[in-house]
């Protein structure tokens, strides 16, 4: 496979999940928003969002005031900000037609509908009244291209490729969702109606509040929610269920390239140690804020070294 072919995968599955990934986080704080003013005065709801989604240092470039209104439209809407919902949809269907012979007609359908729908936005879509529709939308179309591409491409080259963007993507959101809220996780924010309202926050982000309930029949606790989505592999965005995803995705890729491997192939392999073979107290004892930073890093590094050994041309 030519490295542009696999570059335009790879992307065309991160621009889709950071799209949904954009899509919930908007969701849930907005839902923070509106539930009590006390949010806002300890911590900024939307300033959190705008971290935790790698957008903050575009929207300060950008000089506006940290309201709801000018978030809202950074991250839903500016075509400024390439990470914002509109850009994401647009990107990734620039990717899809560049390798559009690759694709199955579900998935070209999924990203093109999507681009067609997404067109017809306007000014009107993103006011209070319309923008959770609009969010639903998003997510169910997000939905709608990964369930395309898993039941109905080859596992072959090209579906890893996609795999890899999405698993690279996602875990690299959980990392973030977990680390921009990391106070209230480490036992360092009081108790009570605020303590709560981050946890449910962290689990919506993530759509992980049912499966929460499900695996422990319990209130919400701070070291469960940190357990479920760094350790706990049967929930599908939790970082160990990523890294284990990406690591046999690339084995996968490796394999198909006569066993050539480099340094992300180790990388991803240590990753994804580390956290099989984690323990919650072990991580909560040393500091999950430290933890988590020393992922999103290694993450990063990844990344660079994805692009170096199987993306360039």
């Amino acid at each position: 496979m030519l490295s542009s072919t696999a570059d335009s995968l790879y992307w065309l599955g991160r621009y889709v999940e950071r799209a949904g990934n954009n899509a919930r986080g908007l969701q849930v704080t907005l839902r923070m928003a509106s539930l009590t003013g006390v949010v806002d005065r300890r911590d900024n709801a939307w300033r959190a969002l705008l971290t935790a989604s790698g957008c903050a240092p575009g929207f300060a470039e950008t000089g506006a005031e940290l309201t709801q209104d000018a978030v809202v439209r950074y991250l839903a809407s500016d075509v400024a900000n390439p990470s914002s919902i509109r850009s994401c949809i647009e990107a990734a269907r620039s990717n899809a037609r560049a390798v559009r012979t690759a694709l199955t007609v579900d998935m070209w359908e999924a990203v093109n509908e999507t681009w067609s729908e997404g067109r017809r936005t306007t000014d009107d879509t993103f006011t209070p009244d319309n923008l959770p529709a609009f969010l639903d939308w998003v997510k169910s179309r997000t939905v709608l291209f990964n369930g395309a591409y898993a039941d109905t491409m080859l596992r072959d080259e090209a579906w890893r490729f996609v795999r890899l963007g999405t698993m690279f993507e996602r875990a690299d959101n959980t990392a973030r969702v977990l680390d921009v809220h990391h106070h209230a996780l480490a036992g360092t924010d009081e108790e009570g109606a605020l303590a709560y309202v981050q946890w449910q926050a962290i689990l919506r982000s993530v759509s992980a509040l049912r499966a929460y309930q499900w695996i422990y029949h319990s209130r919400l606790d701070a070291k469960r929610i940190a357990e479920l989505l760094i350790l706990r592999p049967e929930l599908p965005r939790s970082m160990v269920a990523c890294y284990a995803r990406i690591e046999e995705t690339l084995e996968g890729i490796a394999a198909t390239h006569g066993g050539r491997r480099g340094e992300c192939h180790r990388l991803a392999g240590e990753m994804h140690a580390r956290l099989r073979f984690g323990r919650i107290d072990d991580i909560m004892d040393r500091g999950l804020h430290d933890f988590l930073t020393a992922i999103i890093d290694r993450n990063l590094e990844l990344g660079r070294q994805i692009q170096d050994f199987y993306l360039q041309a």
